[in-house]
């Protein structure tokens, strides 16, 4: 990959990858840290990249990057999320987007992932296992059991408007 390539690759992907790693995270500084290292480390790797699959290595190593930094948060702060937690339960909320939010972060982290990158970004089956390390067969049920919960937490009574 020349520099060329590399500048090219940042202008068109930056947002994309951004977009996916903050909806995740819900932290902006965190994921502007994670896209900055992602984008870092395919600098560092420029000789190695195709640049046909720059966008695939940019998303899987951002994912990689962000899996990482939520199991370090979660091993310094597991107390609080499990308060956090029980505090969603305790009141209804009738505002559409919030459900949808509430929706998926009941998500696993590889559901909301997988969620984000098929129906937010777009990705096929075949580059969403490549930038998840999973073979396309295990994307479709992992997805097909992510929006079954989905469906199952937003027609609830409590939440249907």
């Amino acid at each position: 990959m020349t520099e060329r390539e590399y500048n090219e690759c940042v202008n068109d992907y930056a947002d994309n990858v951004f977009r996916f790693i903050v909806k995740n995270l819900r932290h902006e500084e965190d994921a502007r840290d994670i896209v900055q290292t992602a984008f870092e480390k395919m600098w560092r790797n420029r000789d190695t990249v195709d640049n046909d699959k720059c966008k695939s290595y940019l998303f899987t190593v951002a994912y990689n990057q962000m899996i990482d930094h939520i199991r370090k948060v979660k091993r310094v702060q597991l107390k609080d999320t499990f308060n956090a937690e029980a505090k969603v339960h305790s009141y209804q909320v009738n505002d559409m987007k919030k459900n949808l939010h509430e929706a998926l972060n009941r998500l696993s982290d590889t559901q909301k992932s997988l969620v984000l990158l098929k129906d937010y970004e777009g990705y096929s089956y075949e580059e969403i296992g490549q930038i998840m390390g999973l073979n396309e067969s295990q994307v479709k049920v992992y997805l097909h059991r992510a929006r079954l919960t989905l469906r199952n937490y937003l027609v609830s009574p409590e939440n249907v408007m």
